[in-house]
């Protein structure tokens, strides 16, 4: 069929406008595109240059500041300081050795240092970031980045790093960090990313390893472009690490300084406790070292000086070591006789100077004798007869239970590193750990805290501050985080009578306030400062029948490590206790010479909140204080950085 004219011409005019819209469309596709190809190779150039190809985008870890600890007046006793150092990332770098000898050229390398970050290198991640120099100065640092563009992989770092502006005071309190080791890494199930960082510090000992969690804070994260060779371009992005908890303790910075003074020269520990709410002011243990070493390295020699000292300055002996308590333990088992009704207060036991048992003689300290003996006056003169005939009546698991409701043989809840049990025996323990039964010679020892029983320091001012109470104190070293306070230790009450825990203070009081009494020659002045107190001595040596009949050699003739620990319980004021102390001596002789003496200066300067004043000790007694208190080595932290400084 043959189309019509005006057919032909109306479909000519169709085709006609969808190939003009056609035409239009493929000319505007074409403009976009040469605007946007114009705008990508020109416009955008230099951005595009840098994602070419082999250039990516990494991930690096930022490490978080190390939370602070202060002291409970806000002093600073850990924190923080402007670390410089040098990295190199194994993927980045074509010749890791290459790169190494090149940068010797900048600083101080040597071929040791370049050999352990080889090694290091190949053990860990190719893009985890190692180490290669720390504490450099700032001209060093500088001259690596100066030179950064000719040393790809190899990168100048500026971070913080530990360090403790009162060294020996708190090294066995607050302890120290050291880098993360691949040990501390197989302890930990799933480990935190950030102990990847190079360097990164992980607390080891004391307060710094057992608050960890708090203290470490959250890492943050930046990411940065680096180009075909390493070199990084551009930082893309970041969010910033969070720094760690601040941490308050209840220890007063002056009375600590004041303790490890007064306890220079010994191996000896002190721990003062506040009774009233458990906080522990003070806990001293000589000799001490400088944990600064540690954080920056310490080197063999000085680790070989602490490891071959005999006093064993690395050992926290205030809550790590634990000691037959001696004569300080009477108390405990003064009340388990009271409680049990098997004595009073005003009963006479007869001391010749030793109490016979299936043909052995358990001898006094008195050879002598103490004649008739009450309860006051056998804690004011330390009768062991006394005891002796106590224990037969009362039995030891009556005063094993004693004990442990006083604080011993109970591993307090402290952060510090191996807090002690100590050991407070029974029937059964004796049965299942020397596989033998229990004698009642075993009984005899133990109530003068002879034979098993074993307490720390910390445990024998915790019982202390019970006595001086009779509420059941916890000690704590933790005041706040983050400025919310720890719960008070102010425990409540033991469930002792009033009358019974007043007659083992008034001869606790005895002891220091009355002639005669153990500890009267170092009593104090001050009425109203007086404190209550029990020397202690125990034996770490046998002495045998024939060494009795020819005379007990004296402590001060014996080789140093045979000689008897000497002690020292106490509480004061008297009227009104505020604080209990605690004070061993290892190998100090006699309780009363070597442990009462110390234990009197610290609990006056606890007190005085200072250097106790002469007008507090006898007046016979002055020059010679003046004189040693004047040769005491003390620092005031007066002038040390505060918590208001914290940056």
């Amino acid at each position: 069929m043959r189309r019509s004219p005006k057919d032909t011409e109306e479909g000519a005019s169709i085709v006609s406008r969808r190939g003009l819209i056609l035409g239009g469309g493929m000319v505007a596709f074409a403009a976009v595109l040469g605007t946007r190809m114009r705008q990508l190779q020109v416009n955008e150039a230099d951005q595009f240059r840098l994602l070419a190809e082999e250039n990516r985008i990494n991930i690096r870890l930022l490490p978080p500041a190390r939370g602070q600890i202060f002291d409970r007046n806000g002093l600073l006793i850990a924190g923080n300081e402007q670390n410089y150092r040098v990295t190199i990332i194994r993927d980045e770098v074509d010749d890791p050795e290459k790169a190494l000898d090149d940068l010797s050229r900048l600083i101080p390398l040597s071929r040791e240092d370049i050999d352990r970050t080889l090694e290091e290198m190949n053990r860990r991640s190719r893009l985890v970031p190692v180490t290669v120099a720390d504490r450099l100065s700032w001209e060093d640092v500088s001259q690596v980045a100066v030179n950064a563009p000719a040393l790809p992989g190899i990168a100048p770092e500026f971070g913080l790093s530990r360090f403790y502006p009162r060294a020996e005071d708190f090294a066995h309190i607050v302890g120290y960090v050291g880098p993360v080791s691949d040990y501390d890494l197989s302890r930990i199930q799933n480990p935190d990313p950030v102990l990847q960082i190079p360097k990164f510090q992980l607390g080891k000992t004391g307060v710094e390893n057992k608050l960890e969690g708090a203290l470490r804070g959250k890492a943050g994260t930046k990411r940065v472009e680096v180009n075909a060779v390493g070199r990084v371009m551009r930082e893309l992005g970041r969010d910033e690490a969070a720094k760690g908890e601040t941490v308050q303790l209840t220890i007063d910075t002056k009375l600590q300084n004041f303790v490890q003074a007064r306890l220079a020269g010994e191996s000896a520990a002190a721990v003062v406790i506040d009774v009233t709410n458990g906080d522990l002011v003070a806990i001293g243990s000589a000799p001490a070292f400088d944990p600064n070493k540690f954080v920056r390295g310490i080197s063999v020699a000085d680790y070989s000086g602490l490891t071959e000292n005999k006093y064993r300055p690395l050992a926290n002996k205030a809550v790590q070591g634990t000691y037959p308590p001696g004569s300080t333990f009477k108390m405990v088992t003064a009340l388990a006789g009271l409680e049990a009704g098997e004595i009073d207060t005003e009963e006479r036991i007869r001391c010749g100077g030793f109490t016979e048992l299936a043909n052995r003689r358990f001898h006094c300290w008195k050879r002598g004798g103490h004649g008739r003996m009450n309860l006051r006056d056998s804690l004011k003169q330390s009768c062991d007869v006394y005891y002796y005939e106590l224990s037969q009546k009362v039995g030891i698991e009556r005063i094993t239970a004693m004990a442990r409701r006083l604080g011993l043989g109970e591993r307090h809840n402290v952060p510090m590193s191996a807090v002690a049990q100590g050991l407070t025996p029974t029937k059964a323990w004796k049965a299942e750990n020397r596989g033998a039964d229990w004698v009642i010679g075993d009984s005899l020892n133990a109530a003068i805290g002879q034979g098993f029983v074993l307490a720390s320091p910390l445990q024998l001012a915790v019982m202390t501050a019970r006595l001086a109470t009779g509420r059941a104190v916890e000690p704590r070293l933790v005041r706040a985080v983050n400025d919310k306070e720890t719960p008070s230790g102010a425990g409540e009450p033991l469930g002792l009578s009033k009358a019974m825990l007043d007659a083992v203070r008034d001869g606790m009081f005895a002891v220091s306030n009355e002639s005669r009494g153990t500890a009267y020659g170092t009593r104090i002045a001050d009425k109203e400062k007086r404190m209550a107190g029990k020397t202690g001595t125990s034996q770490v040596r046998n002495i045998t029948a024939a060494e009795r009949r020819a005379g007990v050699t004296r402590n001060e003739d014996l080789p140093w490590e045979r000689r008897d620990h000497a002690l020292f319980v106490g509480f004061a004021p008297f009227d009104n206790p505020k604080y209990a102390i605690s004070v061993v001596v290892e190998h100090g002789g006699g309780g009363s010479a070597a442990a009462a003496p110390i234990a009197r200066d610290i609990m006056l300067a606890a007190q005085f909140g200072g250097v106790p004043p002469l007008s507090a000790y006898p007046s016979s007694q002055r020059g010679r204080i003046d004189s040693a208190l004047k040769e005491l080595q003390l620092n005031d932290p007066a002038d040390g950085p505060r918590r208001a400084a914290e940056t």
